[in-house]
């Protein structure tokens, strides 16, 4: 029997379909549509969350490795609850998604937890590639480090926190961040983008993939065309050693075509010995708790997370 969607989520999709008429389906190796595809849907999702008039923002510049300035927003709450932060990567497919399309989703998180962030804008793919995004939010996160104290934060309490290709992002952050002496409190990984091989369909996933197989060849083909080295900081699942990362969160839907290489992910640190907490929500397909926000899945994941936030 084949994996079914949610019921609540199938239902969104639907009133969705409605709504917009046929989904815009964007062809292989067609960057510039998907990102203003994906980029029009994250305006419209995330512009629905309410306005987080209890956290304050300060913008930054911060330089990347190649000496190239990446903007940053940090984000202080309110009823800001301790001396932890954590570091934010936007998702998009590696080619779209920004800080300012992330804006209302950072500060949410943090007005929720009383945790403060720092969001990074870092650049995207096809105007650079390999592994220059994960860089500028290595970067980010070094900045972080290096301002501690006047931001208030206690160094040995920060984590490292994405969705989707930021994610990804995060989690070839997080192996920079260990090979450089630099020990996370947590990495919080929202249905990661690891794999760059992720490209041949699985029947069971292709006809309720919300991210398809053709977006994630488009999407990571943009970030490492032909010629271009494959790192295990742009490609994650590629790690041989992942002794002494930092604990691991991770969250999937089973109808994710993320899913195989997040449970991979999950089981080799795991037998590195690094602890990780692993949800494969039932009926769930990539960006679940955009489509269906109210379902009790979604506000199910949404618990953990913030749960999770908290404990850093």
């Amino acid at each position: 029997m084949a994996i079914a969607l949610d019921s609540e989520v199938e239902a969104a999709l639907h009133s969705a379909v409605a709504a917009a008429g046929v989904p815009i389906a964007t062809e292989r190796g067609d960057v510039a549509t998907l990102r203003a595809v994906v980029d029009a849907t994250l305006a419209i999702d995330h512009g629905a969350l309410p306005d987080s008039t209890s956290v304050s923002r300060a913008d930054f510049v911060v330089e990347a490795d190649d000496g190239c300035a990446v903007a940053i927003r940090w984000y202080l709450p309110d009823n800001r609850v301790s001396s932890s932060a954590v570091v934010y990567a936007h998702g998009g497919g590696m080619i779209s998604g920004s800080l300012e399309l992330y804006d209302k989703v950072v500060a949410h998180y943090a007005q929720l937890t009383g945790v403060a962030f720092l969001s990074v804008d870092y650049r995207l793919a096809p105007e650079v590639t390999g592994d220059t995004p994960v860089k500028d939010v290595y970067a980010a996160l070094t900045w972080l480090v290096l301002e501690a104290d006047n931001l208030g934060v206690d160094p040995e309490h920060i984590a490292i926190m994405g969705d989707s290709a930021g994610a990804g992002l995060a989690a070839g952050a997080a192996i920079l961040a260990r090979d450089n002496g630099i020990a996370l409190a947590r990495q919080i990984l929202i249905y990661p983008m690891l794999d760059c091989r992720t490209l041949v369909p699985d029947p069971h996933l292709s006809a309720t993939a919300t991210w398809t197989y053709d977006d994630n060849y488009t999407g990571w083909n943009a970030l490492l065309p032909e010629g271009v080295q494959v790192s295990s900081l742009s490609s994650p699942s590629q790690l041989d050693d992942f002794s002494d990362l930092a604990p691991t969160f991770i969250d999937v839907g089973d109808l994710d075509i993320f899913r195989d290489e997040c449970i991979d992910y999950a089981l080799r640190l795991l037998r590195a010995g690094v602890s990780c907490e692993l949800h494969v929500r039932t009926g769930a397909p990539h960006a679940f708790e955009w489509i269906a926000p109210d379902a009790a899945m979604s506000r199910r994941s949404t618990e953990d997370r913030l749960r999770v936030i908290e404990a850093v």
